[in-house]
């Protein structure tokens, strides 16, 4: 409530847009782990998956405090994020383990990447969502690095081009809606 009080109009909306954008991300995340762990050819690789997704609930749920604090809603494309996640993430499943785990490396250095880029446009007072990114950002380096010390293999390169620009989609639509 504190930080939210010295946010004008347009910061409040900037950091709202931010927040849902970051929820949305949270959303996809945790579809394409559940998306995975249901096709993962392994028990140690299912469990990772399943834990990883596990994790993202958590920051889901600090996200809509966020935007309940910011007095605003969370995207309304969220169920297409969601479902389209969830066959992105069985996708990947279906070319093995390896590689299942690195998507789940790429994911997070991409959501790692997203988030400094949204640190730096938090409005300055907004210490309430700042701490929720940097302790998001702790967490998704982790499980990037569990994902490649589990075997996760580097993708082929259009293969990352391809999810920044399905991101750069995500973000720009779940900023307004």
């Amino acid at each position: 409530q504190l930080a939210q009080a010295m946010l004008d109009e347009p910061e409040r909306r900037n950091a709202a847009g931010l927040m849902r954008v970051n929820h949305s991300g949270e959303v996809c995340a945790q579809a394409l782990y559940l998306g995975q762990a249901a096709l993962a050819r392994n028990a140690q690789t299912r469990a990772h998956l399943l834990h990883a997704a596990d994790e993202e609930t958590d920051h889901l749920a600090w996200c809509e405090t966020r935007l309940r604090a910011l007095h605003a809603r969370p995207s309304v494309l969220n169920p297409f994020w969601y479902a389209g996640s969830y066959v992105l993430g069985a996708c990947a499943a279906l070319a093995g383990d390896a590689v299942s785990l690195g998507f789940v490396s790429e994911t997070e250095r991409q959501v790692e990447a997203h988030l400094a880029e949204h640190l730096q446009r938090l409005p300055g007072g907004d210490d309430a969502s700042r701490a929720v990114l940097q302790q998001m950002q702790l967490d998704e380096a982790r499980h990037g690095a569990e994902a490649r010390a589990a075997g996760g293999r580097e993708l082929p390169w259009p293969v990352p081009r391809l999810m920044r620009g399905a991101a750069a989609v995500m973000k720009a639509l779940a900023y307004r809606f």
